[in-house]
């Protein structure tokens, strides 16, 4: 029995460790973000210089765990780290689920949104496993010689670090969240006629004798004038139908409103995406001066959206002297849509048709002519080689496990 706990237990916490790993570490800007979100809910603002570092950190350090589980190699330290790992933050989630400084913790990126509560249920049973395996780490044995574990060890370490290294130098392999492309965005802004709204019950306040005691709008003391009111709140019963994209507006410098006239521009538009002009790539805003003297040329629309005050606009367009107009927007709805600091996004009629890191930004001539080949090219040609890695990390993924569960089977 204590055996086939070990197993199921190993198991679980390898499949939970890789899945939460693989999914921030593909997007460790988004991890970086949330990391942020801690910070400056608890008061730790001093530490947001050390967010990205710490998402990659993480994330790989999360993957690697759970492959050193999966592979059965340096199990053992592999269950310390699954449970260290489990003893932080499963208390850590019992406090957000408390508190609730922060609505959506981030365990699984954009993949999977769970409440805190949801978060901390799920980490009881984990927390339950990696118990399990280190109270009986003293049965575990290495299934290899010293040398060729190391050696296995160090090449998981290294693939631990794939993802975010490369979500950081590109866009993420999976975009999970509501801006991916092939989204209309002002459909996904749409609320369907019937759909659900969110109830809220008010509930009063009044002191009577320096005692404060709270009532509903049906059992309130409006006839009993020894009780004085002090105040209302009004809180969620229950949660409505929210549409996937409720954040995107854009305005002028101005002030004005300008999201329609870009969602409903007839034909293309260039939508740079800088959401810090003093955090952003200064070189690569300025190689978007030659896309947007394209775009005039051949009559597509342009703007650079950024969260930046017009002050720092100013100095920036001073520094750099870059030609293309600027509109102002939400910076969380900024980094939603383009996980890099410039990225372009291009709209056609409100539908986002292509998105790229600055590092990857199609030359000029891309958007020459009928630019619709261009696109479904790209797009064939991503989708081809993500569907092709799917498939040799499942067929490699599924020979491991078959080859494991044999043999474990033949231990229990």
């Amino acid at each position: 029995m204590l055996r086939f706990l070990m197993w199921l237990s190993r198991y679980v916490l390898a499949f939970t460790f890789i899945f939460s790993g693989f999914v921030k570490g593909v997007d460790p800007l988004g991890s970086a973000y949330k990391f942020g979100d801690y910070f400056m809910a608890f008061g730790l603002d001093f530490l947001m210089p050390f967010a990205l570092g710490l998402s990659f950190v993480l994330c790989a350090l999360e993957l690697l765990i759970g492959l050193l589980l999966l592979f059965d190699i340096r199990t053992v330290l592999a269950t310390w780290g699954a449970f260290l790992f489990m003893s932080v933050f499963t208390p850590l989630t019992l406090v957000l689920a408390i508190y609730n400084p922060v609505s959506d913790c981030g365990c699984f990126g954009d993949a999977i949104i769970l409440s805190n509560w949801e978060t901390f249920f799920k980490n009881v049973p984990l927390l339950i496993a990696a118990i399990i395996l280190f109270r009986n780490r003293k049965y575990i044995r290495p299934k290899l010689p010293l040398l060729p574990e190391l050696v296995i060890t160090l090449m998981l370490i290294a693939i631990s670090f794939i993802p975010p290294a490369h979500g950081y130098n590109n866009l993420p392999l999976i975009d999970f969240r509501s801006y991916k492309v092939g989204t209309h965005i002002p459909t996904a802004m749409e609320i369907p006629e019937g759909a659900p709204l969110d109830e809220y019950k008010t509930l009063l306040y009044y002191q009577k004798d320096d005692v404060v005691k709270e009532f509903t709008q049906e059992n309130f003391p409006w006839q009993d004038t020894t009780w004085t009111f002090v105040e209302s709140k009004s809180v969620l019963v229950k949660e409505g139908y929210h549409p996937p994209i409720s954040d995107f507006v854009l305005t002028d410098l101005y002030g004005l409103d300008v999201t329609d006239s870009i969602l409903s521009y007839p034909g293309y538009t260039m939508l740079v995406v800088a959401y810090r002009l003093n955090e952003a790539n200064k070189e690569a805003l300025s190689r978007f001066n030659e896309l947007y003297f394209k775009a005039q040329e051949v009559g597509i629309n342009f703007a650079c959206a950024t969260s930046s005050p017009a002050d720092d606009i100013d100095r920036f367009i001073s520094s750099t002297g870059v030609a293309f107009p600027f509109v102002q927007g939400d910076e969380i709805m900024l980094k939603t849509t383009v996980r890099a600091n410039p990225g372009l996004m291009l709209l056609n009629h409100g539908t986002i048709v292509g998105k790229w890191h600055y590092k990857k930004t199609p030359e000029p001539k891309f958007f020459e002519k009928n630019i619709v080949p261009k696109l479904m090219a790209s797009q064939q040609h991503t989708a081809q080689n993500l569907w092709a890695a799917i498939i040799i990390l499942i067929l490699l993924v599924g020979k491991i496990i078959v080859r494991y569960i044999r043999l474990d089977s033949k231990n229990l």
